[in-house]
């Protein structure tokens, strides 16, 4: 039996021509028809946002509305908890579009790719722009697979705020878990909204409970359901103490009425509610010092006299502060409890000037931008998703790229609509924008205006930094947190259908790894597998061609699942027309240990007249934290003058045997090595300390059976 080594897998549409009646003012008119709107066919579209019906606005009120106004959110969710038919009838109900599209019948906004309709299921994060109520939502839908965990995190990364949809027959699941980490470890504020509540087996309690027990947070119920699964038909307002009813007969769900819950007509749930509102005020009071205040001293005597906008108020201080989550219940397939959810979204989660960026003051208003998602455009080449942190884009605007030191222009700025995009001439801090021309930015990249202008940041933050005694390197402090991508955990070889093709695979590749960080691929001329079809015959190094001595380089493909990977297959079959050919699936298996253990070792070689005699005693042990390399330390026994000559001997033969463990010859991860003993004879050379660490190292990885 095995008790020093394990092994695991690696965790892992939509602008019609422009809408405007009654518009009496040419000069907006002009202005609106350099907007150039691409046009999509067979789905009717609303107006450009801010223009619905008679509302006319200025163009610069439409474009670049008061930060105060603006909500970057995302929607967030298990597989199948029913964030696309969400985001679908948030966009109805906002007047984006005119009809109600379905997930079944493959006609959604943000679902436009072809294997997403097919699948019915979200791929990759669509971005779309709309208003509400005088509010401009940038809105991100993003996946539920777990497959494709980067789009979130990505996301994540740029939003101020998000909605975390659950299946309330399910509660919180495993998909779940996973991305309430990804908002925590970016600090995003979040509303719940329990949705299926029409489903059978349905339960508001329950799924209440399971936020609190499996996410270990606090939820602030601001509504209730009027019935549950078949029963269902509106919610109850905690806050307001009314009843939201949606018509039975109406066939989109915009026709509700709100009342006033009354002892006459509703007894019971008016008692239900009032308790639910005490419970909520004195849990945002244990929360909030500002509401406790205001509780204890005027409406100490009667909850019932505290006015909803005190509570509201209280309340979005409360998940501002993410130390309690609101959560709102309702069905979004059957068009119940979505427009108070926008509500919410408004009310309670915050505006870019809310959420604090320490980088923000090192820029003094000059432009500081994030590129968190690139896509590939067959007419318009590379599109780059950018968040807006400070500053002013601009089209024909110069920028530099910090990560990649290199300065490109930006021809033409968009704003996104899923597949279809507006032309802008600005668009200001807090936004989120489309630029075309960037051929060189990649994910995470940070964006400035000029050099000068990131240099001028540094040296801002490096005075910061002095006051507050921090030292951090001047990369640290000019770039923005990029995307963690995590390793992948399966692979398999891709061939062309001829080595002609092999170029323009290549290119398809190289296209859609930019898009997708997660997507990995490396040649590897030792895969286990031999077919001559499709992949490049190079001589082998260090042999003549004459002699006919060849070997075979095989394109890898990794990625986070099966699915990922069949789908980048898809599309390359779709986009590219290349009919490429895979390889059997196969697990990128990591290996670790299991306990600590202690191993010595001696090397003594004679080379010529030198004597080279190392002796090295390490122990080897497992960390709780996740981490790819080995975490190396050393033991103070250890001579300074001594490690200062071979540290870096040391650490390549630890690095070495990391990278093929003794089970599979996978690479080993979650590992800490620490050096106890280093004896070192004088005159040899570092290449024997290399192998003496190595050998020893490989000596305390071996399994061992128990005794």
């Amino acid at each position: 039996m095995l008790s020093g080594s394990r092994i695991f897998a690696v965790n892992h549409k939509k602008i019609s021509s422009l809408n405007i009646n009654n518009v009496c003012c040419s000069k907006i008119r002009a202005s609106l028809k350099r907007l150039k709107p691409h046009v999509p066919l067979g789905r009717n579209y609303s107006s450009l946002p801010g223009l619905i019906g008679n509302d006319i606005k200025s163009l610069r009120s439409v474009l670049s509305p008061p930060a105060a106004k603006i909500r970057n959110i995302g929607i967030m969710a298990h597989i199948d908890a029913g964030k696309t038919t969400t985001t679908e009838r948030i966009l109805y109900y906002s007047g984006y579009t005119r009809s109600l599209g379905d997930v079944d019948d493959g006609d959604t906004v943000t679902d436009f790719m072809a294997q997403e309709r097919e699948r019915g299921i979200t791929i990759q994060s669509a971005a779309v722009t709309f208003d509400w109520k005088g509010y401009r939502l940038n809105l991100i839908d993003t996946p539920g697979h777990v497959d494709f965990t980067v789009e979130v995190e990505r996301c994540l990364r740029v939003l101020d705020g998000a909605v975390a949809v659950f299946d309330a027959s399910a509660g919180v699941e495993a998909q779940t878990l996973t991305v309430w980490r990804q908002a925590d470890k970016h600090k995003i504020p979040r509303i719940c909204f329990l949705n299926k509540m029409d489903k059978t087996g349905a339960s508001f309690n329950y799924a209440v409970e399971s936020i609190r027990e499996k996410l270990n947070a606090k939820p602030l119920v601001l509504q209730l359901p009027i019935g549950e699964a078949k029963t269902f038909k509106g919610v109850v307002d905690v806050v307001s103490k009314e009843k939201l009813l949606w018509n039975a007969n109406s066939d989109d769900g915009k026709d509700f009425e709100r009342k006033p819950l009354l002892e006459m007509s509703d007894p019971e749930l008016l008692k239900k509610t009032t308790e639910a509102r005490n419970a909520l005020i004195e849990q945002v009071a244990d929360l909030d010092d500002e509401f406790a205040d205001l509780v204890l001293g005027e409406f100490s005597e009667n909850f019932d006299l505290l006015p909803a906008e005190k509570l509201q108020t209280a309340i979005h201080r409360v998940t501002l502060a993410q130390t309690a989550v609101p959560v709102l219940c309702g069905s979004a397939l059957r068009n119940k409890g979505v427009q108070p959810l926008l509500d919410a979204i408004t009310m309670y989660l915050p505006s870019p000037e809310e959420r604090n960026y320490e980088f923000l003051q090192w820029y003094k208003g000059d432009l500081c931008a994030l590129a968190f998602k690139v896509l590939h455009d067959k007419q318009r080449g590379p599109l780059v998703f950018m968040r807006i942190y400070s500053g002013m884009l601009k089209p024909q605007l110069a920028v530099h790229n910090i990560n990649g030191n290199c300065t490109e222009r930006i021809s033409r700025l968009l704003l996104p609509f899923a597949d279809q995009h507006i032309e802008i001439p600005s668009l200001t801090a807090g936004n989120i924008a489309l630029t075309v021309g960037l051929k060189h930015t990649a994910t995470g990249d940070t964006i400035v205006s000029s050099k000068s202008s990131a240099l001028a940041a540094a040296r801002r933050a490096e005075r910061e930094g002095e006051k507050k005694h921090r030292r951090n390197s001047e990369a640290e402090r000019l770039l923005l947190a990029g995307v963690e991508i995590p390793e992948p955990v399966f692979f398999c070889t891709i061939e062309p259908p001829s080595m002609a093709k092999q170029p323009d695979l290549d290119h398809a590749l190289k296209c859609l790894h930019r898009e997708d960080p997660s997507l990995k691929v490396r040649l590897d001329p030792d895969t286990g597998q031999f077919s001559v079809k499709g992949y490049i015959l190079e001589p082998a190094k260090g042999k003549d061609t004459k002699g006919k001595v060849w070997e075979i380089i095989n394109t890898v493909l990794c990625g986070m699942g099966e699915l990922h990977i069949e789908i980048i297959h898809d599309r390359i079959k779709r986009e590219y027309g290349l009919e490429t050919y895979l390889g059997p699936l196969q697990v990128a298996y990591r290996e670790t240990i299991l306990n600590s253990v202690r191993a010595t070792d001696t090397l003594d070689r004679t080379l010529g007249d030198k004597r080279h005699l190392v002796t090295v005693e390490l122990e080897a042990k497992p960390i709780e934290t996740a981490s790819v390399r080995p975490v190396i330390e050393y033991a103070d026994s250890v001579s300074e003058d001594l490690l200062k000559a071979s540290q870096e001997a040391i650490e390549n033969g630890i690095h070495s045997v990391c990278l093929q463990g003794p089970l599979l010859g996978s690479p080993i991860q979650d590992v800490a090595i620490t050096l106890h003993s280093l004896m070192i004879h004088p005159g040899t050379s570092t290449t024997m300390i290399s192998a003496c660490v190595s050998r020893c190292l490989q000596k305390a990885m071996l399994p061992r059976k128990r005794l």
